[in-house]
């Protein structure tokens, strides 16, 4: 009705520039906050984020300035909250290259620092060292920059993703942030998988830190080693590792980066 958009237009104060990027599906808004001039309270990040009445996207990127590394990467979740995001990540970087950094560099993010370069015009990014997953309720359960439960089906596209997924994002086992939920399916060497992104709350096309997940997981109940090809929906990417007693460490993802689009929105 009229009142909601009236709600969702009466900003008229910032003309905000900002670029379009996906990497497999996952997609975001980029915005170069290099002179500290954008301040967007939660309702304008949701707003910009809502696939109606905004640009629509998986999250919102800032390119910030940092005192140590080349930028900090300020991601936002599409209901506001924050938290690291791989495929976001990938795509900053990508982002970043727009904006003239340096074609290998490190940037910091919510969960610490990272590095990034490209390989066969494909974006490669480090993910934090990572315990071994543990079994949480009836759940195995790793935390790769963001908390996933994985889980082993067959017949993944016939699996009600979202059903499943809302019952264990919600569960008292994972309160009170809850938890992503990605089900996953191997074959032929390689896994395919979907993803319900918390904050999102819906299934998306990919998940860059639930493709880490699944490869993790999938690696350490012996079914797939260091380069494994993950299907999403949206796309293929690559996840490299090594493994010991402990857990993960040296992991990498691997995948593209691809611009869409720039434009104005006035908020």
């Amino acid at each position: 009705d009229n009142a909601q958009v009236t709600k969702f237009t009466a900003h008229n104060q910032v003309n905000l520039r900002f670029s379009k990027y996906h990497g497999t599906g996952n997609d975001f808004i980029m915005v170069d906050n290099r002179d500290w001039t954008i301040r967007l309270s939660q309702e304008q990040i949701v707003h910009l984020c809502d696939r109606r009445f905004g640009v629509g996207s998986d999250g919102l990127i800032l390119i910030e300035p940092h005192d140590r590394e080349v930028f900090f990467m300020n991601f936002y979740n599409p209901d506001g909250s924050q938290s690291f995001c791989g495929n976001g990540s990938r795509c900053a970087f990508a982002f970043a290259q727009k904006l003239g950094f340096p074609a290998e560099l490190n940037f910091e993010a919510i969960d610490g620092v990272h590095d990034a370069h490209l390989t066969n015009g494909l974006v490669s990014v480090s993910m934090r060292d990572t315990n071994l997953p543990v079994i949480k309720g009836d759940e195995l359960f790793v935390d790769t920059g963001s908390p996933h439960v994985v889980r082993l089906v067959s017949e993944l596209d016939e699996k009600d993703l979202i059903g499943i997924a809302r019952l264990i994002r919600y569960s008292p086992t994972f309160a009170p942030g809850g938890t992503n939920v990605n089900l996953i399916e191997i074959r032929d060497g390689s896994i395919h998988m979907r993803t319900y992104e918390r904050g999102v709350e819906n299934e998306t096309l990919s998940c860059g830190t639930g493709v880490t997940a699944a490869a993790l997981v999938a690696a350490y109940e012996n079914l797939v080693e260091s380069g494994v090809v993950v299907h999403t929906r949206g796309g293929r990417l690559s996840v490299l590792f090594s493994q010991d007693e402990t857990g993960f460490k040296t992991i990498r993802l691997l995948g593209p980066a691809t611009f869409v689009y720039e434009g104005e929105i006035s908020l």
